[in-house]
């Protein structure tokens, strides 16, 4: 834990006193989204002090050229860059001729902020002192509307406290804006046209390269105690790529004066016409009024928790930090578009660029699949099969032919955009999740339509891609696969990474299962996809030979499988035996020494164990548990969570407790020292599994639901649903029993520890 500011609440977000060292961080930890856009908790006023501006429409980005000193071939001509989008927020202020800015008021207090996560909604309070004297107190309100999903609305108050106040608003929008982590100081957007009309404004933009067209737009309305001004700007001030209003209302000592601002952005991805559409946009949330869209916006949340929603009773932090996890993910993505992907950062900040990582597939699917229709998973599934071409063209340019398909590690739009050699050309094991999810929708879901229809395909890609990555060893008679970078990336360049084999191997025999099945029972489809992908038996028996010869790295010494060939060699120093002080190492240690130390970044051979649990016993996982998470550092926000997993599914729930808190607070609590940077979104989805997978023990086995229900010593119980099969499970478990309500209209049997449950529709079932 690197931080403790935020107040424990089991529904809110909350800061209170103003601290400029803690903005950037509150920046983040504040933001918001609705799955179209989103934005960080920046001031809506002028702030002189440190901030990381931060607005994003979702599927928007811009191709930075690669910046490298050395070129390889093979290497992504770009860099993916989540693009800062044009400022809709912004309203400078003045008060009796000064203007407001936090970091040079004379004073400030009773600062506060809050998300509440129940509602959606992000508030800001302070009283100001200016120097000019004022005293003035600040109420705002701020909340992305999931029912219009392209408005964003801001309730911005202002009282007189001690004076009158002659009271300037002066909202504006702006295109003029830069990414913080620009390849070559260069701006992204490019001014098309600047409209106003009334109280309403409109700048429209083009990004450079990728020409998405956004409109971002303003409606202003004044108010005074409540009442509608019903002004018009006292001045206009506008350029190629803003414009700003300005209002002028006087408030009487102990009024309060507001201005309502309306928000956001249309684009070209679902516009012809982007400012035509801007200006609906405004005339229907006009219609609706401030008032319903904030009812509505509370509804649209209250909805949403009515199914994902995890309740945890005897531990406010442990609450708070699920809630958080389950929100941002929700704010993310919510489904709608099939375009769209989970980035890592979501719409908390620019790092990591591109929107779509390995994580969707590993870990976040299984979140959206339960909590959601199946169709949202579905999508993210179709996202991948609508990019297969270009994963072809992605192995293409590595020398891979016939249809070999690799993923890439970072993408957009298909294209790998990911210019770290060690990751591009080296972190392959991305291929086995994309497959993986695929078999675990199916196995969820039951849902196996998908696979004949488009999932073989992908299937093929991938396994054609193993077959040809694998290298003959004449030394050991097997096959090897060299010069790979697996999980834990604080290892590059290796051979025989056994979670990287392992997934190959399994990759190839899962291919080949369901050709053999789509071959017996979906016979058009098979001839079409045959057709298509030139495939015969010859070539399938030429990866089964790679399949049936993988060789896997194991010490018979401590009976584990190696992480990868030589990992015996290292100087095994384990973790608790590091001084602090050398924490974290990927912050203190040059690269060279983290290559050649035993260090774990996150979950590796353990990953394995994670996903393929069935094909290892209790005690495999156990070993190898033990071998390796001495020498793990969890750096990556994805290595508590699976740990979480293992530690309780071996029964040591103290530990697993300890992996789900810093998993679950890991930004609230700024455990990787970097949380203003943004948040880790696809992480969060690990949080919902630490608790449903590993804490409920829930598992899908022979098409029915497993739990092994265990609760960590301080909770009185905790709950989840599930949306299994289009059936409504809530589970409940206490320190003694677990209780099930099913939401539904056929009967369906659980197993609880082994043993056979009928739960019956809207009836409690104890055990």
């Amino acid at each position: 834990m690197n931080q403790d500011y935020i107040k424990p609440d089991n529904w809110s977000i909350i800061e209170e006193g103003f601290d400029l060292d803690q903005v950037k961080s509150s920046e983040s930890l504040f933001s918001i989204g609705n799955g179209a856009m989103g934005q960080r908790a920046n001031f809506e006023e002028y702030y002189s002090g440190e901030t990381f501006q931060g607005s994003y429409i979702a599927g928007i980005y811009y191709p930075d050229k690669t910046k490298v000193g050395w070129w390889k071939n093979g290497y992504p001509e770009y860099f993916a860059k989540v693009l800062n989008a044009p400022n809709w927020i912004g309203i400078n202020i003045e008060i009796n001729g000064e203007n407001l800015d936090l970091a040079t008021c004379a004073a400030v207090k009773n600062f506060r902020r809050e998300l509440n996560m129940k509602e959606g909604i992000y508030n800001r309070s302070f009283e100001a002192t200016l120097q000019n004297g004022t005293q003035i107190s600040v109420n705002v309100r701020r909340f992305l509307s999931l029912d219009l999903d392209e408005v964003g609305v801001i309730n911005y108050e202002i009282t007189a406290l001690n004076n009158d106040a002659k009271i300037t608003f002066k909202p504006y929008v702006d295109a003029g804006v830069h990414n913080e982590d620009a390849n070559w100081e260069e701006k992204f957007w490019e001014p098309l046209d600047v409209k106003n009309s009334s109280n309403e404004a409109f700048v429209t933009a083009r990004t450079f390269k990728t020409h998405f067209t956004a409109t971002t737009f303003m409606q202003n309305s004044i108010l005074l105690n409540g009442e509608n001004q019903n002004i018009s700007p006292s001045n206009v001030e506008a350029s190629n790529e803003k414009v700003q209003f300005t209002y002028e209302v006087t408030a009487a000592k102990g009024q309060t004066a507001a201005i309502q601002k309306l928000g956001g952005y249309t684009v070209s991805m679902n516009h012809e016409n982007t400012q035509a559409a801007a200006q609906n946009v405004i005339a229907k949330a006009l219609a609706f009024g401030y008032d319903q869209l904030l009812n509505n916006q509370i509804e649209a949340w209250a909805k949403i928790w009515e199914m994902s929603d995890i309740t945890i009773d005897g531990d406010v932090k442990a609450q708070q930090g699920i809630r958080f996890n389950i929100f941002h993910l929700n704010q993310t993505y919510l489904g709608k578009d099939s375009r769209l992907n989970i980035g890592p950062k979501g719409f908390t900040g620019e790092k990591y660029g591109g929107s779509t990582y390995w994580d969707t597939e590993a870990y976040c699917i299984p979140f959206y699949m339960a909590t959601k229709d199946q169709q949202v998973a579905r999508n993210l599934l179709a996202y991948r099969y609508n990019q297969l071409d270009k994963a072809i063209e992605n192995a293409g340019k590595l020398g891979f032919t016939n249809g070999a398909a690799l993923y890439p590690m970072v993408t957009m739009n298909g294209e790998e955009c990911h210019n770290e050699w060690e990751i591009t050309f080296e972190e392959i094991h991305r291929n086995g999740a994309i497959a993986f999810a695929i078999f675990n929708y199916h196995r969820y879901t039951g849902d196996y339509s998908y696979i004949p229809e488009k999932g073989l395909e992908v299937l093929i890609g991938i396994a054609r891609f193993w077959h040809q990555r694998a290298t003959f060893s004449t030394y050991r008679n097997q096959y090897v696969i060299l010069g790979v970078t697996g999980p834990n990336e604080y290892e590059n360049n290796v051979n025989n990474n056994f979670y990287t084999n392992y997934l190959a191997k399994w990759c190839i025999d899962y291919a080949v299962e369901q050709i053999n099945k789509v071959e017996k029972e979906y016979s058009s489809d098979f001839t079409r996809i045959m057709s298509k992908v030139k495939l015969d038996a010859t070539e399938i028996g030429h990866w089964k030979k790679v399949a049936d010869h993988m060789y896997f790295p194991f010490s018979e010494e401590h009976d584990v499988y190696l992480q990868q060939d030589g990992f015996l060699d290292k100087e095994l120093v384990k973790v608790h035996d590091l001084d602090k002080s050398q924490r974290p190492i990927n912050q203190k240690w040059s690269w060279d020494r983290i290559l050649r130390s035993p260090y774990i970044k996150q979950a590796d051979t353990l990953q394995c164990f994670y996903f393929f649990e069935d094909h290892f016993s209790t005690e495999q996982l156990e070993k190898h548990f033990d071998f390796y998470e001495p020498f793990t550092v969890h750096e990556s926000s994805l290595s508590p969570c699976v740990h979480s997993i293992q530690a309780a599914t071996l029964g040591r729930m103290e530990q697993a407790y300890t992996f789900y808190l810093r998993t679950s607070r890991l930004d609230l609590d700024d455990y990787n020292k970097e949380v203003e940077e943004g948040l880790h979104i696809t992480s969060m989805a690990g949080t919902w599994m630490s608790i449903v997978e590993g804490f409920g023990g829930m598992r899908v086995k022979n098409e029915s639901l497993h739990f092994e229900p265990r609760i960590p010593k301080d909770w009185n119980d905790y709950s989840f649903k599930i949306n299994f099969r289009n059936q409504i499970l809530k589970i409940s478990v206490h320190q003694n029993e677990t209780k099930f309500v099913l939401e539904g209209e056929t009967a369906i049997s659980v197993f609880v520890n082994g043993k056979e449950v009928l739960v019956e529709p809207n009836s409690l079932v104890t055990v």
